[in-house]
């Protein structure tokens, strides 16, 4: 089975995935990791303002299959948080790379991205 990697985002092994304009992250999971996960029920997320570090879980994804922690690819302050997702926690299964986005960052340290997947080493990980 192939699944939609976007060649414009980079990301986690963990299937978080990145996408960096001017200096902000928006952050969600990838299609593979909703497809594992199955239809997501519930979606718990930080507050805006709130700091996180590369690595560190800042949510929870939870499906009719599973609970899994959500992992931040990078550092900075949260900026802004998908509402959206607390009536239609299923936009992450129907649309992970857009209306299914978790959260935005301001980046603390825009080297971290350098730690990251690339699209082809992330393709090569789920296949």
């Amino acid at each position: 089975m192939s699944f939609d990697v976007p060649d414009d985002c980079q990301y986690l092994e963990s299937h978080e995935w990145v996408r960096e304009t001017d200096g902000t992250a928006r952050i969600g999971v990838s299609t593979f990791a909703q497809d594992e996960l199955g239809d997501v029920v519930f979606v718990e997320l930080p507050g805006e303002g709130e700091d996180l570090a590369a690595g560190e879980d800042f949510g929870v994804v939870e499906s009719i299959k599973a609970v899994s922690d959500v992992y931040a690819p990078v550092s900075g302050t949260v900026t802004a948080v998908n509402d959206d997702l607390v009536d239609q926690p299923e936009l992450v299964n129907e649309d992970p790379y857009g209306d299914g986005w978790l959260i935005e960052v301001e980046l603390s340290d825009e080297g971290e991205l350098d730690d990251l997947l690339s699209a082809d080493e992330y393709r090569d990980q789920i296949e």
